[in-house]
């Protein structure tokens, strides 16, 4: 409250015919006269509602899990009380979902006083999956799923986390499921940020995103075989999850907490951080990572400083200006021992340089790949009869 009632209000507005629909609503324990309102609304509303009151669980999953245990639809929409649907969501979602027999489908997020995902909504999708399409970085609950991908793995909300379940929960689904669809023509969810600030997503410890960080990477780990495609996936925990705290908010840390943060990393640093992963990432958010896996804290504080001073990084190119080296600090220090691939620009970062040749550095790529196998073993070739 007083979020909740917009929140059901854009339920009601919903084009989809009522009788197809049901709301499951779960009160939290809460002390605002939420309780009270679900009553109400279920009492005067055109669709079936069904109202849950349980002591508080102190997080999202427990609910969420109550109210999927409770589901009969042919699919299910996680929508938080604060939020709310755009009028033709489900109608629009449905429709995806039935035409192309997709298991997920997305609904372009729009936010209100509040930063939504962006990059996954250039193109309506009628079928994609994780790997190819950046729906990798939205992970949140507020997606269509088909309910019975979700009852026959046995899919449920891991609530031994205060933080990042529903990313757990949604890599999974996108994981298992026949297809994923994007519906990126229409705004289906509008993202709300409360005045008070009080989202869970941005309250708790810090531990709690490690434990968040950890989940996801060994989920992906355990699902994905190692390759290309594994490490596609563990940008976004690296990214998304456990930089952050290796940002700004790091310059504030006191000596222990920093201290405390390395020695968390550290683990899913060496069980999970590779040059292919980090190849994937823009020079500095490379840098930072790097210097947590190598334990480097002191030259890690430098980097940090740079970054959020917004200081424009110079550019090195070399090898006829196939090669651009961002100059971040530390660059060919011989006291710190940074190798220089970490400060190699990939394509994407180098185009803005000016003097980049990216056709030359190609030919020059596939000329070492051709060294390279040359130098490699010969398969079939038979042994000569002794």
């Amino acid at each position: 409250m007083p979020y909740l009632v917009e929140c059901l209000a854009s339920v009601e507005r919903q084009t989809l015919d009522p009788a197809r629909m049901e709301v499951i609503a779960v009160d939290d324990g809460s002390t605002d006269g939420t309780g009270e309102y679900l009553e109400e609304f279920a009492a005067r509303a055109a669709i079936p509602v069904t109202v849950i009151h349980q002591e508080n669980s102190g997080g999202p999953s427990g609910p969420r899990n109550v109210g999927l245990g409770k589901a009969a639809g042919r699919y299910v929409f996680f929508l938080d009380a604060d939020d709310r649907l755009g009028p033709e969501a489900l109608e629009r979602m449905v429709a995806m979902a039935d035409k192309n027999n997709t298991d997920v489908v997305l609904g372009k997020v729009e936010g209100i006083n509040r930063k939504p995902p962006k990059s996954m909504w250039h193109k309506t999708l009628d079928r994609t999956d994780v790997f190819s399409s950046n729906i990798k970085f939205t992970l949140s609950a507020q997606k269509l799923f088909r309910r019975a991908l979700l009852e026959q793995h046995g899919m449920r909300f891991d609530e031994s986390l205060w933080t990042g379940e529903d990313a757990l929960f949604t890599m999974e689904a996108y994981l298992r499921a026949d297809g994923v669809s994007v519906v990126a023509d229409y705004p289906c969810y509008y993202l709300v940020g409360r005045e008070d600030g009080k989202h869970v997503t941005k309250t708790g410890s810090y531990t709690l995103r490690f434990d968040s960080a950890r989940a996801l990477m060994n989920l992906i780990a355990d699902m994905v075989p190692a390759g290309p495609r594994r490490d596609t996936l563990m940008v976004r925990p690296f990214l998304v999850t456990l930089l952050p705290q290796f940002g700004p908010k790091f310059l504030k840390d006191s000596e222990e907490v920093r201290r405390h943060k390395m020695e968390l990393a550290q683990p899913l640093m060496d069980t999970h951080w590779n040059h292919e992963v980090a190849r994937r990432l823009r020079v500095h958010e490379r840098l930072r990572l790097h210097l947590v896996a190598v334990q480097r804290p002191a030259l890690l504080l430098d980097v940090i400083e740079f970054v959020r001073a917004k200081k424009q990084a110079g550019a090195l190119l070399e090898k006829r200006g196939t090669h651009v080296y961002l100059v971040y600090p530390h660059f060919r220090a011989e006291t710190a021992g940074i190798p220089d691939w970490i400060y190699l620009a990939e394509p994407r970062e180098a185009r803005a340089v000016e003097g980049y040749r990216e056709e030359a550095a190609n030919t020059f790529l596939r000329r070492a790949l051709r060294r390279m196998r040359r130098t490699l073993p010969t398969r079939g070739v038979k042994a000569a009869a002794v």
